[in-house]
């Protein structure tokens, strides 16, 4: 019988009966980035009993900004085997799958023939991101997807809304654009930031991983993405409502009357 008493603090607040139907959940975190480290230790905290974890990536110096894996002693080894050890020291009972490979079309398949209770996106390329999303949507598997992190300041400009309603995001309009063929596009909940984006923060990459630039970032913003993506997933798992943004009316207007020129 799992020991659940590290969870009594959680359980004052969702019940017995909360930590109990979190042990019976498995949740995929895919990215152990900046965000997706943060959000798969709040996960693993929250109780859930199963958790499988995909990131092919090693740590680099520049990553100790803002990554929970990345320290100065622990450079070039892998984040997923440093989350590993991580999360089955804060539950030692955690079923845990880890999966040390990027994100490829093949590799996705793959991983989508598990059965999986939610999946987080925190992938921060477009080409594996629009993959992974498009395949758990024909798998119909509820998702949380972290848009745009970087050139960043504000965590209190973060927003939760369904996909095809975010808006001040580049990096959404991206994904928007090569989702929206897809039916059941609209069913992905997105974690996104209204704040304008700092352009002049934009370095330009050498295009390893479908990853060909990127903005700065602050310390605590990508663990803010992480926070909110983990607090859908488990409120969703819980049955307890999530407050949706709502696009501003000037944006939905011109959103039509651009639609209207075009046809």
């Amino acid at each position: 019988m799992s020991d659940v008493s590290w969870l009594s603090r959680s359980a004052l607040l969702v019940g017995n009966e909360g930590i109990e139907k979190l042990q019976g959940k498995h949740v995929l975190v895919v990215g152990l980035g900046g965000v997706g480290s943060f959000a798969a230790e709040f996960i693993c905290r929250s109780g859930v009993g199963e958790m499988t974890v995909v990131d092919g990536d090693v740590v680099d110096p520049s990553n100790r900004n803002r990554q929970l894996p990345a320290l100065a002693t622990n450079h070039g080894v892998s984040k997923a085997d440093i989350m590993q050890e991580r999360l089955l020291a804060i539950n030692p009972e955690l079923k845990l799958h880890v999966v040390k490979e990027f994100l490829t079309p093949q590799k996705c398949r793959e991983l989508m023939e598990g059965k999986f209770d939610y999946v987080m996106d925190c992938i921060d390329s477009i080409t594996p991101k629009v993959t992974l999303l498009s395949k758990a949507l024909e798998k119909d598997m509820p998702i949380v997807s972290s848009m745009g992190a970087g050139g960043k300041l504000d965590p209190t400009k973060l927003r939760v809304t369904l996909l095809p309603d975010t808006y001040q995001c580049v990096f959404a309009q991206y994904v928007r654009k090569r989702l929206k063929k897809l039916t059941n596009y609209e069913k992905v909940k997105a974690v996104f930031s209204t704040e304008e984006v700092m352009k002049e923060s934009l370095i330009m990459t050498d295009g390893s991983n479908f990853k060909r630039s990127a903005y700065g970032t602050i310390s605590y913003l990508p663990a803010a993405f992480g926070g909110v993506c983990a607090s859908v997933v488990i409120r969703d798992l819980l049955g307890y409502p999530i407050e949706m943004a709502k696009r501003p009316e000037r944006i939905n207007l011109k959103a039509i009357a651009k639609k209207k020129k075009q046809q």
